[in-house]
């Protein structure tokens, strides 16, 4: 994964994360989580530049799953992101951020 790719992937992970989603019915697919993280990124790339989460952005961020998503946030991914603006973007689209929330490497202050 390229850096640009790793800095969209922990941005967009983390927005889903401490929005809280809800967790999925069971039985995801590997293919369907991969989807559903490539929907995230593609409607989420401008936040990486500076802008707004657009509504594309904010419904993938309701929608998106957390179990698609915990797995792949490493210390090392999770090290590229600003969390407080994360919560900024998250407070943006409308969502409450949970206290002290674990996924992955990342825990909400």
């Amino acid at each position: 994964m390229d850096r640009l790719a790793a800095k969209l992937t922990v941005a967009v992970a983390i927005m889903i994360i401490m929005q809280g989603a809800a967790p999925a019915q069971a039985g995801l697919s590997a293919a369907a989580c991969k989807a559903e993280r490539h929907a995230g990124i593609n409607a989420c790339k401008p936040v990486l530049y500076g802008m707004s989460p657009s509504a594309q952005c904010c419904e993938r961020i309701r929608m998106t799953h957390l179990e698609c998503v915990c797995p792949i946030i490493t210390p090392k991914l999770a090290a590229l992101i600003n969390v407080d603006r994360a919560i900024r973007l998250v407070q943006g689209c409308g969502r409450r951020v949970p206290r002290h929330f674990k996924c992955g490497s990342i825990t909400t202050p």
